[in-house]
């Protein structure tokens, strides 16, 4: 059975500290997670001057600064990436991060990535998917704020520069922090396998950790959440975020239930067909039954242990004649 990818969003939660990015790899890596991801991206490609923050910065981080003033100062370094590049390794955790802008797509590159996720503010940036496909590394895609047809359009954008549409994984999101568990909209991670034939994931950004629990059952194979050392410290992403004892608690959870989905095979396991003969019952006698007597309703019950006739077997026993005395509580023969 097949591992679900659980990817720790450090994103940029680490508000620039590349010490405490440090200590963010060594709790995903704690925590039992497969990636921790960060962010990369040079503000001013990022984002105008002019442009403002979303309703969640404003309360998580006030409204008087821009959207550019707040970035500048979460943005890491290139020389911070090579640094948590070795972290990850010594801590037996893969890197990752996602690009915002095509210079910090081109650098990731170099740096060798195994795989690229395409946010979900990029999925309509045509530049941006030509030049990723162009990598012919696997890929992705948040979904957040997506139509059907945006999805449609970014999916042929990646398969006409030179991705495999096996390559193409799409995670269904809400980019609202946090998600109200009204607007998480399962069903349309399900709906995405179906209507666009590729592997899907989730992610999350609800307050707990129940949503991608449950997106797992249903059969994402990839699930990102943001985590961060402490949900009070300042910065936008924090306070939906998961601490690290919550981080811990979602990884296994998740290993639990993937486990716990199955092959689909309804069968005996070998954990409970010790339990068989305990649970079941047989034929036995009711009554004192003398050799030659008749079996009948009158003379026959079923109890357990299930070591004998099955229950099952009722119709043809009770046309039969003992072949032997019986006392009260023996199994049946014939």
């Amino acid at each position: 059975m097949s591992k679900v990818l659980i990817i720790a969003e450090a994103g940029v939660n680490h508000n620039g500290d590349i010490e405490c990015a440090k200590r963010m790899v060594e709790v995903a890596a704690d925590a039992g997670a497969d990636v921790v991801k960060f962010q990369t991206f040079n503000a001013a490609k990022l984002a105008t001057r002019f442009a403002g923050k979303a309703e969640y910065q404003k309360r998580t981080t006030g409204a008087k600064d821009t959207q550019l003033t707040m970035l500048k100062k979460l943005e890491l370094q290139k020389s911070d990436h090579l640094v948590l590049i070795n972290h990850c390794k010594k801590n037996n955790i893969r890197f990752l991060s996602t690009a915002f802008d095509l210079e910090s797509l081109h650098f990731l590159h170099s740096l060798k990535i195994p795989f690229f996720k395409i946010p979900s503010g990029e999925i309509t940036n045509y530049p941006y998917l030509k030049q990723i496909a162009g990598y012919g590394k696997p890929v992705i895609v948040s979904t957040g704020m997506s139509t059907v047809g945006e999805i449609d359009d970014a999916i042929r954008v990646l398969l006409q520069f030179g991705l495999k549409r096996k390559s193409i994984t799409l995670l269904h999101c809400n980019t609202e922090y946090p998600t109200p568990y009204r607007d998480v909209n399962l069903a349309a991670m399900v709906n995405m396998k179906h209507m666009f034939g590729v592997d899907v994931g989730y992610s999350d950004h609800t307050p707990g950790i129940e949503v991608p629990i449950a997106a797992v059952a249903l059969g994402a194979i990839v699930i990102e959440k943001h985590f961060t050392l402490d949900k009070t410290m300042e910065g936008p992403d924090h306070k939906a975020s998961l601490e690290p004892d919550e981080l811990r608690t979602m990884v296994q959870s998740i290993r639990n239930i993937k486990q716990s989905i199955g092959d689909g095979i309804k069968q005996p396991t070998a954990s409970e067909v010790k339990n068989k003969t305990i649970a079941r019952k047989s034929i036995v006698a009711k009554t004192l039954i003398k050799k030659g007597e008749k079996f009948t309703a009158k003379n026959l019950a079923v109890k357990r242990p299930g070591t004998g006739i099955s229950p099952m077997e009722w119709e043809k026993i009770v046309r039969k004649r003992a072949i032997r005395g019986f006392k009260p509580d023996e199994l049946i023969e014939i």
